[in-house]
């Protein structure tokens, strides 16, 4: 009987040695990179979802980062405003005491004194700086909003702008990040700055100064609707900042659901083709001994 052996047979071995180590090389891919997805080949559907799945994150983060910058900025608005309101409060109490016609002429300037500490505490306040710009100059940030000038009805003046910033915290939500101070502090529904100008004007000559502390008291509550604003809108920055987080955590599970790799499962396809190319390698290595023996035999 004559004993056959295929001569072609090297070709089919070298093929199977391809395919065992391709399967090798992507069990160890996907355990080293976590992914069961790392080429558009892999998955071409999954690996889409994925591009999609990058550009609303990268988006997310980006609007992340619009908040994380703003918040301080409102927070030192909301700060400033409520120190105002508070420092405001104290002249009210000094203008009621100086109108209650007890006080000597020289008690009735002290407390005149005191009034004019308070207005420039506010001025200051209102000439508030953050990161170098001016927070209430309107978009004017860099020129300082609020000085003094007799020459001026209210006797202050304001140098900014009424212009009004904006910025994307989240698709289709923009929120206004400023409000001009002179909507602020120098309001024809209440003068911040001109109403105590004018009480110290009555407290100095003992003239009119119930009706100037009248209007210290339009000039708080408007002063105290004002800080409605920065309320609101840190109350919103965080509100968008929880969904925006959420968000790109649902995200990366997302991802993981499509490309993510069950690392149990990668580690036996690992061992199981590692075991198929030893084995196909020692097939090949006895048949190749046997073709040649054969060839040694004729």
């Amino acid at each position: 009987m004559t004993i056959r052996i295929n001569p072609y047979v090297v070709p089919d071995l070298l093929a199977a040695i391809a395919l065992d180590q391709q399967q090798q090389n992507t069990a160890i891919q996907q355990i080293s990179t976590g992914k069961s997805v790392n080429s558009l080949s892999d998955n071409p559907a999954a690996a889409t979802d994925v591009v999609f799945n990058h550009i609303q994150a990268s988006q997310n983060s980006q609007y992340l980062l619009n908040i994380t910058d703003l918040t301080p900025q409102l927070q030192t608005g909301e700060a400033a405003v409520n120190s105002a309101v508070t420092a405001l409060t104290q002249a009210i109490s000094l203008g009621i005491e100086g109108a209650n016609g007890t006080l000597s002429a020289a008690n009735q300037q002290q407390v005149a004194t005191q009034v004019i500490g308070i207005r420039d505490q506010i001025l200051s306040l209102a000439n508030q700086t953050y990161q170098g710009n001016y927070v209430f100059a309107g978009t004017a940030t860099s020129t300082l909003p609020f000085v003094l000038n007799s020459a001026l009805p209210g006797g202050v003046q304001y140098n900014g702008n009424s212009g009004v910033d904006s910025l994307d915290i989240a698709q289709g939500s923009t929120i206004a990040i400023n409000v001009p101070g002179s909507q602020i502090f120098t309001n024809s529904a209440g003068n911040v700055i001109g109403s105590l100008n004018g009480l110290i004007t009555a407290l100095q000559t003992n003239t009119g100064i119930s009706a100037a502390v009248t209007t210290v008291q339009q000039a708080f509550s408007h002063l105290n609707s004002q800080s409605v604003f920065y309320g609101n809108a840190l109350t919103q920055l965080n509100s968008t900042q929880n969904y925006l987080s959420n968000s790109n955590l649902q995200l990366a599970s997302q991802e993981n659901s499509l490309i993510g790799v069950d690392l149990a499962t990668a580690a036996t396809n690992l061992s199981q083709s590692t075991l198929a190319v030893n084995a196909v390698l020692a097939a090949t290595n006895q048949i190749l001994s046997t073709l040649n023996l054969l060839s040694y035999l004729k």
